[in-house]
């Protein structure tokens, strides 16, 4: 059973150093695991789908799961020869700063808007496939409803990608976290109070391992998120293609919803 419990990153009074911390380890282990590599033609498929060539990316946090993203599709576009994929960030409460660095980083591949944006209610004038990496179950079963509703009431496409799932050896995998977490704090610039609350008051440690199995519980399965589009207004407009994307050789798994308007297809074919 699903479980809404709450995950410490999004409680409001908890410090952004150490959120900050939660965010920088979670963009390190999509980068060493090769997990945004794996998503890769789940991506391509999902813009293919709905013929945008950019990604308009939800609640997005610090831009951490889409820099990998955008990298690896920029290496592909450069080796196809096609255009580059741009990728707008967006959040309800943006982390200026650290969408700017993502910025700047990019090239300008990756830009930032910098205004507040409901997922529930997305501006018409912002373009592109409508994604949420590894956001999707942060949201209740309500709010995740209006999001997808949002979408097809404005004949927009969306593609959720979710890497963890509720499942025994991706959270076992979780239960090692807290040592990962500390070992690779060398390899991720880490401020001195991180290095603080991780060796002498083990808050950082104890952070991840609580959210981490948290954000497992939390995800969705096919068969639930197929309930959600059976309460959308008009959802039998889109074609929804819901799957599962083995993530290398351990047996865990990421899930995939990509939603389109019929329409897109059959111009498509045209």
């Amino acid at each position: 059973m699903r479980l809404h419990l709450f995950e410490l990153e999004d409680l409001p009074w908890w410090p952004a150093s150490w959120r900050d911390a939660g965010t920088s380890y979670l963009r390190w282990v999509v980068q060493i695991s090769g997990h945004a590599n794996t998503l890769l033609p789940s991506i391509r498929h999902a813009l293919d789908r709905s013929g945008e060539l950019s990604i308009l990316d939800l609640c997005s946090g610090d831009g951490g799961p889409i820099r990998v993203v955008a990298q690896e599709l920029a290496d592909a576009s450069a080796a196809s020869g096609g255009p580059p994929v741009a990728v707008l960030l967006t959040d309800l409460d943006p982390n200026r700063q650290a969408m700017a660095e993502v910025e700047h980083e990019s090239g300008g591949t990756i830009r930032y808007h910098p205004e507040p944006v409901d997922a529930t209610r997305v501006p018409s004038d912002l373009p592109g496939l409508r994604c949420l990496f590894n956001s999707f179950h942060h949201l209740t079963p309500a709010l995740a409803i209006q999001v997808l509703q949002d979408t097809v009431r404005n004949g927009k496409s969306i593609g959720v990608f979710e890497i963890v799932s509720r499942e025994i050896f991706p959270m076992l995998g979780i239960l090692t976290a807290p040592l990962l977490f500390a070992c690779s704090l060398p390899f991720r610039r880490p401020r001195w109070s991180w290095l603080f609350w991780t060796f002498v008051v083990p808050v950082l440690p104890a952070f991840i391992l609580w959210d981490g199995l948290v954000s497992c519980l939390r995800v969705y399965t096919p068969t639930e998120l197929r309930r959600l589009i059976e309460q959308v207004s008009g959802h039998e407009t889109y074609t929804w293609e819901i799957s599962r994307v083995r993530l290398g050789a351990a047996p865990m798994y990421a899930t995939v919803l990509v939603g389109t308007p019929k329409q897109v297809r059959h111009a498509a074919l045209l």
